[in-house]
């Protein structure tokens, strides 16, 4: 850890422990994990979580276990949950595993192998049978000793939004999107684009102000949601891009912890979460969409598939050149390979 980040984990931790936001030594029988999300506070997604899903493990658990989701950037920046969790300022977080691309390759394709899975359904087959979360322990254990992955998987693909008509791979040239590290901010460089990373929470404003044109942003519900569609009319659905894959972890210290059968009914709890929030997701986007369409005051653009096809070319290329960044990098596309392949999507 550089010294940058160790100040800035000291600061959170005696911000943490004056909101109480660490889990205290009281006993597992009525614990509450504290977890940091890559949502915004106003994100459709997060409202949805604590509605269904809070009350669902608390009832799983018979009141033993519940968490508590806390905005992006809520008690640490969002590039330090990691570190964060691993020293006991986070109980664990679910965020987007793009944050971490900075720190190996391998974190940039296992966050989002962009233009590559065309349903948020696939990665969450990828993750919970194909190798995925296991291979993302992997990454852990070598960078981030003492987290523990419970899960992951993606609930849906992204819109884009944008204030100026992107109709095709040709007019993303000199356009200035907000974009998450990693994979996705290098196929937007390949194809002409001026790609800037800032968090989520900082879009709206970058967009008003005129920072940014464009943002891969987040679910089409969930830039309705942030107000995005007011500033940029100019929406792309279905996205043509990304479909981010987000980790749950807990710290290990915290995992032990808990009992078997807390263990158990954790990571099904998340499993079948994410199921819900990914079917609620497909069926919300596609109302809003329609019911845009029919104002029409935005203007809902959807790539013709030659135009996809083109984007997916060259992803292909950052594929590889990611995938001989690190060892690692290489086992994360090869595992994803092999999935795709057997799926047949390759």
């Amino acid at each position: 850890m550089t010294k940058n980040i160790v100040r800035n984990l000291t600061a959170a931790a005696s911000f943490a422990l004056a909101l109480g936001a660490v889990a205290t030594t009281a006993d597992a029988a009525d614990r509450t994990l504290k977890i940091q999300t890559s949502s915004n506070a106003s994100h459709a997604s997060l409202a949805y979580l604590n509605e269904e899903w809070i009350p669902k493990l608390e009832a799983m658990t018979g009141g033993s276990l519940a968490v508590e989701l806390l905005p992006v950037d809520a008690v640490v920046p969002r590039r330090e949950t990691a570190e964060a969790i691993a020293v006991g300022i986070l109980d664990g977080d679910l965020t987007s595993i793009n944050y971490f691309a900075g720190i190996d390759p391998a974190f940039a394709l296992m966050g989002d192998l962009i233009a590559g899975y065309d349903s948020a359904d696939q990665i969450q087959a990828f993750c919970a049978q194909g190798g995925g979360k296991e291979m993302l322990q992997k990454l852990f254990d070598a960078h981030f000793p003492g987290v523990h992955v419970v899960g992951c998987g993606a609930y849906a693909r992204e819109a884009f939004v944008s204030k100026v008509p992107v109709n095709g791979v040709a007019d993303l040239a000199g356009l200035k999107i907000r974009s998450p590290e990693g994979l996705a901010a290098d196929v937007f460089k390949r194809a002409g684009a001026a790609p800037v990373s800032m968090s989520g929470s900082e879009t709206y404003g970058a967009l008003e102000k005129g920072v940014i044109d464009a943002a891969d942003n987040s679910a089409y519900a969930n830039n309705d949601a942030n107000g995005m569609h007011k500033i940029a009319k100019y929406p792309i659905f279905p996205g043509i891009h990304s479909t981010p894959i987000l980790q749950f972890t807990v710290s290990e210290s915290v995992w032990d912890e808990l009992t078997d059968a807390e263990k158990t009914a954790l990571e099904t709890w998340y499993l079948a979460a994410y199921n819900g929030l990914r079917q609620y997701f497909d069926r919300l986007d596609r109302q809003l969409v329609a019911r845009d369409k029919a104002a029409g005051d935005i203007t809902v653009i959807d790539w013709p598939q030659a135009e996809r096809d083109k984007l997916r070319e060259i992803a292909k290329e950052a594929w590889n050149d990611f995938a001989a960044g690190s060892d690692l990098a290489k086992e994360v596309f090869d595992a994803h390979v092999k999935f795709m392949e057997e799926a047949g999507l390759l």
